[in-house]
């Protein structure tokens, strides 16, 4: 652990929380334009998160607020830390990139604040800075550590060939990946993203997290992946370009959101469109495992034709005869036929959750698109669920918005 911090610290850093409160983005986003002049620095980041809408600005500028209101008690940033942790082991950001940051974060505030960025308060940000990353470098470490520990372990950048490119539906595409050196590959928690270090033709190496949409293996992987046709190109290299044969640059499996391998409880697994891959890893895993649990696997999509995996479920909650799965359309096609093709018209909502799930004693596992998690969230703590039993992943960025 770090040496702790001085008390006088502590009180320096707590007094710049208004000023954090009214120009925290501002500063973060000082603060990367400062880190990507720096080309090297600039690749060890997904950019796909640094676009218009700010998201990853704001989420950084959060977490720092957050650390500052409770600098004298991180523990309660416990969560953050390790989400934190988990995206820098899949980057591959390692210790020696830490002094960048702080850096660049320490001229932002002096640049965003101007003379009320005191000597006594930059200092006093170093210090926090600097106790906060040991925190984070220690963390990665163990979590490196073991992963090198088990049984196909791995760290850095490794080759994986796409053995099998499968189309799910009109938009979501699946990889099956294996290793290109023949060796085995360390068991995933049901859940959990790979990151890819891609190389689209005449474009920039860009990095990007896919969710493994298939049950632990020792084997292989599988991705399910979306075509963003406005995305920043990775889901379209891999759409357009990466076929059966193509070689791909993987770390290791990462993410803090998971199915615990204990879970003794009912589950709701709760997805929308491409937010189901990491549910149909989960329910995989479950099913493989026998029948202990209850499971009700609840999607909803826009209709038949962006539907993925229909088959792949069914078969699965065939096999468990405590996996039950409910399918809603928000906008059924002419060929959807209720009761055949889908369960359910219209959103996925927790008056249906109520009647038909053991929602109020289950954990609820959620991952899908922004205006999903920010409706259902909310609903779900307003019916009564508990906030301990709500586990959800969004693609990209979290905000402050998403942790309330």
């Amino acid at each position: 652990m770090p040496k702790p911090l001085r008390p006088s610290t502590i009180a320096v850093v707590k007094e710049t929380v208004p000023a954090l409160a009214a120009h925290g983005s501002t500063i973060t986003r000082e603060m990367y334009s400062r880190l990507f002049r720096n080309e090297h620095i600039r690749m060890l980041f997904n950019q796909a998160n640094q676009g218009e809408s700010g998201a990853q600005t704001h989420a950084l500028a959060a977490a720092i607020l957050g650390y500052a209101r409770n600098i004298d008690n991180p523990g309660v940033l416990g969560a953050v830390i390790e989400r934190i942790t988990q995206k820098h082991v899949g980057y591959n950001i390692m210790s020696e990139h830490y002094p960048f940051v702080a850096e660049a974060l320490l001229e932002a505030i002096a640049h965003v604040l101007g003379e009320a960025a005191t000597p006594e308060i930059l200092s006093a940000w170093g210090e926090a800075y600097w106790f906060l990353a040991e925190i984070l470098k220690e963390r990665e470490q163990t979590i490196r550590n073991g992963i090198l520990a088990a049984e196909g372990g791995w760290t850095g950048w490794r080759d994986f060939r796409v053995m099998e490119k499968l189309r799910e539906s009109s938009v979501i595409t699946s990889f099956l990946l294996r290793p290109d050196d023949g060796g085995k590959v360390v068991l995933h928690k049901p859940g959990q993203y790979l990151t890819f270090m891609l190389s689209p033709d005449g474009g920039d190496t860009i990095k990007r997290n896919y969710s493994i949409s298939s049950a632990p293996s020792s084997d292989t992987y599988r991705i399910s992946v979306k075509r963003e046709a406005n995305g920043n190109g990775g889901s379209r290299y891999l759409h357009d370009q990466v076929t059966v044969g193509s070689v791909l640059k993987v770390s290791p499996p990462a993410g803090d959101f998971f199915l615990p391998a204990d879970q003794n409880g009912p589950v709701i697994l709760l997805s929308g469109g491409v937010g189901l891959t990491p549910m149909v890893s989960m329910l995989e895993a479950v099913v493989n495992q026998g029948p202990h649990i209850d499971v009700h696997y609840v999607h909803g999509a826009l209709n038949g034709d962006t539907h993925a995996m229909r088959e792949r479920v069914q078969t699965l909650a065939r096999r468990n005869p405590r996996v039950a799965a409910t399918t809603f359309y928000s906008a059924p096609g002419v060929d959807d036929v209720l009761g055949k093709t889908h369960d359910a018209e219209g959103f996925i909502n927790t008056d249906w959750l109520l009647a038909n799930t053991s929602l109020l004693t289950a954990d609820v596992f959620l991952c899908g698109p922004r205006p999903f998690l920010r409706t259902l969230v909310a609903a779900l703590v307003k019916v009564g669920v508990q906030s301990d039993r709500i586990h959800y992943e969004y693609f990209g960025p979290a905000d402050e918005l998403l942790a309330t």
